[in-house]
């Protein structure tokens, strides 16, 4: 997945370039061939590898560009008609719905995947295998800002040594699943952590500090497990370590949350864009799991193409934030007509 990260730095580059030819007809041509993407770190993983296997099989007669501004930056690009296609690391919440609904931009909304938001730390932590929620709250509530800096302040007999934090931006969808999780609140958090929307960052924060802390999404964590050691997570049934079968069982909460792809309705009608998400719903089960998501069930993928084919509008989500969404809940949500 490291390669991929280089990759996209690269590809983006060429992007630019690409999306500013000349005017007149040949620009136009140009363009219809060029698929634009961005949001999501935690989602890019996924779209990369489906946008690798799909511009070979078109033998680069379509050329998909993959940005990483985060959920919210994200959608702030796609609701004002810049990109094709979103990703999202939580449903699309309701003043972006209304911001697409002011510019006149529909979606269609597609779950791809399930992941395990994962907290790590520095494998010379020797203390911290284990965390409540609660002590998670503790540590990242707004009033923690500045009085709460060492690791003994967080549990009795851990080291008296600082508590250095890496995380999420704010245009993160993680920071806002991240908050709403763990402190009660979406975007409530203390403000004194190097935040980064590039997950790579936060990997190398803590990768590099031995008293460091951080969270994303399970992939980053899995590419770089060598580095990293991941906190089994204690909310009030005992520790459950973040895993792809501890997401599909259920037990891993309540830090499993499903991933997006939002589609623009008006993209949709261009051929490049259809045949795009078509491939993304039958490929991207296999290539989620190669890359360390969990995929959603066979039907899951057949009822979003379905809803993508029919063109469902919208979303099956309320605008506001939600925690503890299961792959039954899931599925019983997009099965509604």
């Amino acid at each position: 997945m490291r390669s991929r990260m280089v990759r996209y730095a690269v590809r983006s580059l060429l992007g630019l370039i690409l999306l500013a030819p000349p005017g007149g007809l040949a620009a136009a041509s140009e363009q219809a061939t060029i698929i634009r993407i961005d949001g999501s770190s935690t989602v890019f993983p996924i779209t990369e590898a489906v946008a690798e296997e799909f511009q070979k099989a078109k033998r680069g007669a379509v050329r998909v560009t993959v940005g990483i501004s985060g959920t919210g930056g994200g959608f702030k690009k796609f609701c004002r008609g810049e990109t094709d296609l979103q990703g999202a690391s939580r449903p699309i919440l309701r003043p972006e719905i209304e911001a697409c609904r002011a510019r006149g931009v529909q979606y269609i909304e597609l779950p791809v995947a399930f992941d395990a938001l994962t907290v790590v730390v520095n494998p010379a932590n020797t203390w911290a295998g284990t965390m409540t929620v609660a002590e998670l709250r503790r540590i990242w509530a707004p009033e923690a800002q500045g009085t709460l800096t060492r690791w003994s302040q967080v549990r009795p007999g851990w080291p008296d040594a600082p508590l250095h934090l890496f995380g999420p931006g704010a245009d993160s969808g993680t920071f806002d699943y991240f908050t709403e999780a763990v402190v009660g609140k979406a975007r409530a958090s203390r403000g004194d952590y190097t935040a980064s929307e590039d997950d790579n960052v936060i990997v190398q924060g803590v990768a590099r500090d031995r008293n460091a802390l951080g969270y994303f999404g399970f992939a980053y964590f899995a590419a770089n497990a060598g580095r990293l050691r991941a906190v089994a997570i204690d909310a009030g049934k005992g520790p459950v370590a973040p895993s792809l079968e501890n997401v599909l069982n259920g037990t891993y909460q309540p830090l499993s949350r499903p991933l997006f792809v939002y589609v623009s309705a008006a993209a949709a009608a261009r051929p490049a864009v259809q045949e795009f998400v078509e491939f993304y719903l039958t490929r991207g089960g296999e290539l989620a799991k190669q890359v360390n998501y969990v995929p959603l069930r066979p039907q899951a993928y057949a009822m979003a193409l379905e809803r993508f084919q029919r063109r469902r509008l919208g979303t099956v989500f309320g605008g506001a934030p939600e925690v503890g969404v299961t792959v039954e809940e899931l599925l019983r949500r997009e099965a509604k007509p």
